[in-house]
This record gives C-alpha cells, structure tokens and sequence, in this order.
C-alpha cells in the first residue's frame, strides 16, 4: 500500500461511524478555528500598524522625556507593594525638562539636535467664513523626520516663524471648506488667558494661524491638529500675557525630541539611549513606543490561543476515544490483514493516517470558517469602528499561517492516535481473528 491508498483507506474508514467521526471533527474545529480567528486578527492589526510606522520614517527620531529611575523598574502604583507613602523630600519620577537639560541633551555625543515640546491647548478654532466654533485639541508637530499620511497640503514647518496648522479630517468642511479650498487659508484660535486671581473674569485671546495641510486618520498621529513651534510659543505668550514677568512660569517642557543621523544603526541608536540613561533621560524611537502597544495586544492574543489550545487538548481525547473504539470494533479485520501478511508498521500507519485525516478535515472546517467570519467581520468593523481608519483590514490571513495551523493541528492529531495505532499494531492475529 502506498500513502495515497492509506490515505484514501483512512478516509474511507472514517465514514463508518459518521457520527462519530463528525463529533471529533468538529471538537477539532473548534479550536481550529478560534487560533486561526485570533492570529488573523493579530495578522491584520501588526500588518496595519507596521504600514503606518514605515509610512511615519522616523529615522533618527527619538522621544525623550526625564526621570529619577528607569522605567523598567516604575510599577504606576499597580506593584504588590501597594501605594508608597508620601514623601517630601522625594524626588519627582517625571520631572519637566528645562532650558538646562535641553542643553545637556544636545550636547550628548551623536545627537544632531534637541528641541522641548511646549504644552499648549486652545478652547476653539473658528474660520471666518462663519461664527461656529468647534472643540479642538492641538499637538505641537516634533520633527521634519515625521512623515504626515495628508490628504492635501503639505506639513507644518518648525522653521519657520509664522504660525502654522495642520488639521484633522473633517475640521475643514465644519469651518466652511474642502480639503483643498482651506489650504492657505487663515483660522483663528480661541486661547484661554491665565489669570493672577481666580476670582478675576474668564478672559480669551485670539491667535491666527494659516491651515498648510489636511492629514488622514491614523494610529500613529491619532488624527492630532499639529501645530509649528511659532504658533506654540505664540500660544504661550497669550496664555501668560497677563501675568507680570515675574510670576510667569519658566519655560520647561513635559517632553523633548531629539535627532540623530538618519544613517544611525540600531546598535549606534541603543548606545545613545544608553547614555540619555546616565544623563537622566529616557528615549524611545517610533518603533519601541509602537511595539509597547502591541505586545499588551500580542499577550491578549496569547491568551485567547490558549483557550483554543485547550479546546484543541479536548479534541484529542476525542480522537484518542475514537480510534480505541474503532480498534476495538475492527479487531478481528486487524488480524486477518496481519494474517495476509500486512505489517505491525502498516497496521499502525493506517490507524495514524486516521487521526491524521481528522486534524486534517478539522482543520479545514476551522479554516472555511474562518474564512466566512473574516468576510462578516471585516465588513462590520469598516462600516462601523474602522470606518475612520482607512486601510485597516481588521482580520487578515497568510498562507504560511494557516499552512503552520494545519500542520500543527495534524501532528497533534497524530500524537493522539499514536496509543491506540500502536495498539492496533500489537494485536496478536491468532487472538485477534478469535475476537467476538
């Protein structure tokens, strides 16, 4: 016998108790088809968000912000050892970056330049085409090195000394616009001006900025309103303008960027993070602050393959229950073969290709399911929650991951029926063709 006639021959037996059969394969499928469903959900979210880091460069880019310890050891009041109790003397963890520190950074060997990043927000933003006013939150735009997904337009520039905006979707038709007729165009923000006394009446001032750009929606600019250096430190001085010299606050910032050559390695890059470290700093690249976000998503993935492992551990006591019955059943057509002549090694080949053929059939049952849920869920998510990220295929499968799926699945199979294959190939003739 070759293998297509054992394989043909497995088949064939399988369809002798049908019902059974159809029971182990759908155990299988079950826990077939919940790891493909959650690999192609963590497939589809990994290829989405490394297309949007390749399309963000970042090449020597880097975030740096200041802290007394390293991260690594910071458990965020979720440690075992419960709160820590206040101490004064204690020395902040996060602490603003100074004028001092931005020059401290930059003059750290290999990195080319440093910049703080203001903390600024306006109340509104308003064209001129009419009176509406509308919510908006602003970010300053950290580096040339950053690449914007734009609909139009172009971004901001931190050279330059006029005020400039790039807007998220749909600002542009609420203000008055298409994403085209905006550009050039002038808005005026809304700032909240601090006051000496609380007491004192609420007092808004009025910035005018030129829109550059209209960007996508994206998971790595999260549809921000970036703004240039100008227009933050324009923000700034409104927001202090009535607070005498004196008692205005320094100039310090929550975080900084700093560049480095876009040529850098990735062992150049870890040697400057390693001295940011001795300094008191703490810097990510784009890719590290990325792959924070997906390894909690790649542990939840883990986690759900583990109950479709345990589904997949239950369908193995199934195949194992099904083969010992089926050995059981053909025990007297395991010894006249074995008296014809057939092999021990045939005998437990063709039981094997059994439990293999039910990971098989399990397995692609899993798959046509999959399949089908693929199409019903990705059409969901990008009518309703992904509408807004264009691109996002939520559920995506490759072929060498459900080629590995399979294979798995049937040497688990296999491992199953190895028990009762041996058994069946350590039947005595004699005693097997004299069994009732």
């Amino acid at each position: 016998m070759n293998i297509l006639d054992i394989l043909r021959t497995a088949n064939a037996n399988l369809l002798r108790n049908k019902l059974r059969s159809l029971l182990t394969i759908i155990a299988i499928f079950v826990g077939s088809f919940t790891i493909i469903i959650n690999n192609g959900i963590n497939y589809g979210v990994n290829s989405y968000v490394d297309a949007q880091v390749a399309n963000v460069g970042g090449q020597g880019y880097l975030e740096v912000i200041k802290t007394s310890e390293d991260l690594t050891n910071i458990s965020f009041g979720m440690g075992s050892s419960g709160p820590a109790e206040f101490n004064p003397d204690a020395t902040p963890v996060f602490q603003r970056i100074t004028q001092d520190d931005l020059a401290t950074l930059r003059n750290i060997e290999g990195v080319e330049r440093a910049i703080g990043l203001p903390m600024v927000s306006a109340r509104y933003i308003q064209s001129f085409e009419n009176d509406k006013r509308f919510d908006i939150s602003l970010q300053v735009f950290p580096s040339s090195r950053l690449n914007i997904d734009m609909i139009s337009g172009r971004t901001v520039n931190n050279d330059r000394n006029t005020p400039e905006i790039i807007l998220a979707p749909d600002y542009a038709e609420v203000l008055g616009y298409t994403d085209e007729t905006i550009l050039g165009r002038t808005v005026r923000l809304g700032i909240r001006v601090q006051q000496m006394q609380d007491s004192a009446p609420e007092m808004t001032k009025h910035l005018d900025v030129t829109v550059v750009g209209v960007q996508n929606r994206s998971v790595v600019s999260m549809g921000a309103n970036f703004i240039n250096l100008a227009a933050a430190n324009a923000i700034q001085n409104l927001m202090f303008s009535e607070i005498p010299d004196e008692f205005r606050p320094s100039r310090d910032y929550m975080f900084a960027v700093i560049e480095v050559a876009e040529s850098a390695t990735d062992a150049e890059i870890t040697a400057i993070q390693a001295k940011l470290r001795e300094a008191g700093f703490q810097a990510m690249t784009i890719a590290e602050q990325v792959g924070m976000v997906m390894s909690i998503f790649d542990a939840i993935t883990t986690i759900l393959n583990v109950f479709g492992a345990i589904a997949l551990l239950a369908a193995s006591i199934g195949i194992v229950n099904t083969l010992f019955m089926a050995v059981q059943e053909r025990t007297r057509e395991i010894g006249l073969m074995k008296a014809m002549g057939l092999s021990s090694s045939k005998i437990f080949l063709m039981f094997s290709a059994e439990a293999i053929m039910l990971g098989f059939w399990g397995s692609m049952v899993g798959i046509i399911a999959a399949s089908v849920a693929r199409g019903i869920g990705n059409n969901i998510a990008n009518n309703t929650f992904l509408a807004n990220l264009p691109g996002f295929t939520l559920i995506e499968f490759s072929a060498p991951q459900i080629l590995g799926i399979i294979f798995l699945i049937m040497l688990i199979a296999f491992i199953a029926g190895t028990l009762p294959a041996r058994r069946a190939a350590r039947q005595n003739p004699i005693d097997a063709i004299r069994y009732e």
